[in-house]
């Protein structure tokens, strides 16, 4: 299998990915996390995925706290990403992440793309901490070299 193959068999199956864009708030008016969510999705033009990152509460100033666990999240998300690109089934039953072991250049393609996914919604809770919905562009995977969506 060349690694164009497999490039084209990873966009053919986002494309065909059940799911939708998890764009409802996740942080109810008390501040409180909901119990059930989507945790990624993915839609005609992107995929998203969500991120939870928590307080340090040892630090006193508020800003510290939202930006630490703002970033938290985002990681969080990165990784929630790449976890669900990883199991995507290619041809022969092999997965992205099985293809990801033996070709590097894709490995690098893909971790590349997934940390330029963008932040779309950010919302904390009571205890600050933060909860951030990552989108990621199809078109960011074409130009990766991936071929096109259909």
């Amino acid at each position: 299998m060349t690694k164009t193959h497999i490039g084209v068999m990873v966009i053919a199956l986002f494309a065909c990915a059940c799911g939708s864009a998890p764009d409802k708030s996740m942080v109810s008016k008390t501040g409180e996390i909901e119990k059930e969510w989507v945790e990624e999705g993915v839609t005609k033009n992107y995929v998203f995925a969500r991120g939870m990152g928590a307080a340090d509460q040892a630090l006193e100033n508020k800003t510290q706290r939202m930006a630490t666990s703002r970033n938290a999240s985002i990681v969080n998300g990165q990784y929630n990403m790449l976890s669900f690109v990883k199991g995507v089934q290619l041809e022969g039953g092999i997965t992205v992440e099985k293809a990801m072991e033996t070709d590097s250049a894709l490995a690098t393609k893909i971790n590349s793309v997934i940390k330029g996914a963008q932040v779309v919604r950010t919302e904390w809770t009571a205890d600050d901490g933060c909860v951030v919905v990552l989108r990621l562009p199809k078109t960011a995977l074409r130009e990766a070299g991936f071929k096109a969506l259909e």
